[in-house]
């Protein structure tokens, strides 16, 4: 699965195709890969539904992997703020590195912010055949205020913290997401039982 996306800059490169197939990769597995795109403010819990939801698969034989916004913050994209330029690449080195394991044959979660539209439409161009699944955790401000797991919204309306989405930063709302949790609706397992039924109506899973 080879991206069009952005041209590398050095020259004299040779795009080498793969000896397995994704759909052998598919079969081996006994299920499809895409990417499970969570998007949503600060507090809508994103990262607790993303490893609930990974749980879930590994219990039902799918083989899953969650990438973490904070936990890649920590390595691959150790070297990036969060201006509008930095949440950009942040989200373009994401992209590239679920597109790696979707082709991999996995199930991928993401567990982003992402709060610019461009930026995930431009992850979801990455992709093909539908693997990209952009889930919107549809949770009010008030709600994630109240919960605030981190202490970031306090520190944001303070001024310690800058280019706090939702506070100094802005959040463009899926226009047209694939499936949408309410969050200040749904439980945990409501919103995963949900997803999983999205994933098996559309046969990439199988829920046995």
């Amino acid at each position: 699965m080879k991206s069009e996306q952005s041209a590398p800059k050095a020259r004299n490169l040779t795009w080498h195709e793969a000896g397995i197939t994704h759909s052998q990769r598919h079969d081996l597995n006994g299920h499809k890969s895409c990417v499970i795109w969570f998007t949503g403010l600060s507090g809508s819990g994103k990262s607790t539904l993303a490893n609930r939801l990974d749980a879930a698969l590994y219990a039902r034989n799918v083989r899953s992997y969650v990438l973490d916004g904070d936990n890649l913050r920590h390595g691959l994209n150790c070297d990036l703020g969060f201006s509008p330029e930095d949440r950009q690449e942040n989200i373009r080195r994401v992209g590239e590195a679920a597109r790696l394991l979707a082709d991999a044959g996995l199930v991928v979660i993401t567990a982003f912010i992402s709060p610019y539209r461009r930026d995930r439409d431009a992850v979801r161009g990455l992709f093909e055949n539908e693997e990209f699944v952009e889930t919107w955790l549809d949770c009010s401000l008030e709600t994630c205020r109240q919960r605030d797991p981190k202490g970031l919204y306090k520190k944001a309306d303070t001024g310690e913290i800058a280019d706090f989405t939702g506070v100094s930063a802005p959040y463009e709302a899926p226009l047209n997401p694939e499936i949408t949790i309410d969050g200040d609706r749904l439980s945990e397992e409501e919103a995963v039982n949900a997803i999983l039924a999205w994933l098996q109506d559309r046969e990439f899973i199988s829920l046995r």
